[in-house]
C-alpha cells in the first residue's frame, strides 16, 4: 500500500515544500513542535529509515544539513534538531525541528494549531533563506 509520504511526494496530497531534488523532499510538518518544524523523506518508499541502501542513507543526511541550515537562517532557533523515530507513518523521515531548549524535540508535548496560511508563510519564510 502507498504511504501517505509517497502520495505527497507524487503530488497527490498537498504540501508545503521546503526543498526537492530527484531523490529527497523537504515539507512542513502539518502538526508541528515548533515553527519550522520540518520532514525530509526519501522518494523511494521505504519504511525503516535505516533500511535504506548506503548511499540514500548519506545523501538524505547531506540534503537534511542543507534544510537545516536554510531553516536556521528562516527561524530563530539556538539549533535544528533531529529525530528519527519512524512509528507515525511507514515511509523513512527525518525530523527537522528549530530548538530553543531540549524539551522542544519532545514528542509527548502538544502539537502546534497552525493554519494553513501560517504554514505557507512559514514555508515561504524558509525556502526565501
Amino acid at each position: 500500500m502507498t504511504s501517505l509520504f509517497s502520495k505527497i511526494a507524487a503530488g497527490e496530497i498537498p504540501c508545503h515544500r521546503i526543498a526537492e531534488n530527484d531523490d529527497f523532499l523537504a515539507f512542513l510538518d502539518i502538526m508541528p513542535l515548533a515553527e519550522g518544524h520540518v520532514l525530509v523523506i526519501p522518494k523511494m518508499e521505504v519504511d525503516y529509515f535505516f533500511d535504506l541502501d548506503n548511499h540514500i542513507l548519506s545523501s538524505i543526511n547531506m540534503f537534511a544539513r542543507d534544510v537545516a541550515k536554510q531553516i536556521e537562517r528562516a527561524i530563530p532557533c539556538k539549533r535544528v534538531g533531529v529525530a528519527i523515530i519512524g512509528l507515525e507513518v511507514p515511509h523513512a523521515h527525518v525530523h527537522l525541528i528549530p530548538l530553543q531548549t531540549v524539551s522542544d524535540i519532545n514528542f509527548e508535548r502538544p502539537k502546534l494549531k497552525v493554519t494553513q496560511e501560517e504554514l505557507a508563510a512559514t514555508a515561504e519564510k524558509i525556502r526565501m533563506a
